[in-house]
């Protein structure tokens, strides 16, 4: 057999043995940064309040950070169940837990407006980052089904 024959019968696996498709490295930046404003968002709420930041919220919160850096890592190298425990896991219940005390306090009938003139340095501070955060979770999830990314998880599997 050829080499050029040999070659076309690969697997997939094989064919395309280097880096991710570009919106699945991207995907996997933004994970990361979503991580990273999470553990900042921690720090912020730890530095407010010590008492509230230690225990078992602090602990699962490392857990969860820990977790999804992993199972980003092997979304990065084409694990089609990391895709779909990010999208699940974090792109609808983790931004469900980001979005659930504002919406809340909105449909208590508080005042987006009032909110905003009373927030000190430390709320604007944390509002940022829980943007930051939104937007890497909702675009990580957006690029991780791009027509490219499905490619590359195909290959993979």
């Amino acid at each position: 057999m050829s080499a050029t024959s040999a070659a076309a019968h690969r697997s997939p696996r094989h064919r395309n043995p280097g880096r991710p498709a570009a919106p699945v490295r991207a995907a996997f930046a933004l994970w990361v940064t979503a991580v990273a404003a999470g553990a900042f968002e921690t720090a912020l709420m730890v530095g407010r309040d010590p008492a509230e930041g230690f225990g078992v919220g602090l602990a699962v919160r490392l857990a969860v950070f820990t977790a999804a850096v992993l199972v980003a890592v092997r979304m990065r190298r084409g694990a089609g169940w990391a895709r779909i425990a990010l999208a699940i896991g974090l792109g609808v219940l983790g931004t469900a837990s980001l979005v659930v005390e504002p919406l809340g306090f909105l449909l208590d009938g508080g005042s987006l407006a009032d909110a905003l003139a009373r927030a000190d340095a430390l709320e604007w501070v944390f509002g940022v980052s829980r943007t930051v955060h939104l937007a890497a979770v909702l675009t990580a999830v957006a690029l991780m089904f791009r027509p490219a990314a499905n490619a590359f998880f195909r290959e993979r599997a």
